[in-house]
This record gives structure tokens, C-alpha cells and sequence, in this order.
């Protein structure tokens, strides 16, 4: 986890929460407008999680792969879990 860390970078965590809270945003619009801030945290959470759930895993591709496909990465995680929650609120 701190080799991710070191690797990833302040600069990183904050492209991940980017791309989690605009995943929020989208799906917020999506549902209607509803729960903006719910889906916005929820993206930003999962965003961040998904990388590193993957690296805990033992996914090595994704570190030698570089910021893309943590990008890649932490959008689809983004998208599976606002998909998840918007199930459940909605």
C-alpha cells in the first residue's frame, strides 16, 4: 500500500477524487438531481477505493500501467458502485 502511495502521489489522489466526484455529478443528474451530494461522496470514496482494493488484490498491471489506467480503474469502480447505490436510494 505505501509503495501505491509513493507511487500514485498527492497529484494522483487528487486527479482519483476528479474523476469520483464528476462520476457523482453524473450520476446525480442522472437520477434526477436527487441525493447530489450522497452520489458525489459516494464517487469520490469508491474513486479512490477501486485502485487500491485492485493493487491489494495483487493487480500489477495496474501500477506498472501508470496514472491511465488507475484513471481507467477508478472510473469503472466509480461507475459499479454509484450504479449499486443508485439501486438502493433510488
Amino acid at each position: 500500500m505505501e509503495e501505491f502511495m509513493q507511487g500514485v502521489g498527492v497529484m494522483g489522489l487528487v486527479v482519483l477524487a476528479v474523476v469520483g466526484l464528476a462520476a457523482g455529478w453524473i450520476a446525480s443528474q442522472v437520477s434526477g438531481g436527487r441525493h447530489r451530494g450522497r452520489y458525489m461522496l459516494i464517487g469520490l470514496v469508491s474513486a479512490i477505493a477501486a485502485p487500491l482494493l485492485l493493487v491489494a488484490l495483487g493487480v500489477t498491471v495496474l501500477a506498472a500501467s501508470g496514472l491511465v489506467a488507475m484513471l481507467v480503474a477508478a472510473l469503472i469502480g466509480a461507475v459499479i458502485v454509484l450504479f449499486l447505490a443508485r439501486l438502493l436510494f433510488d
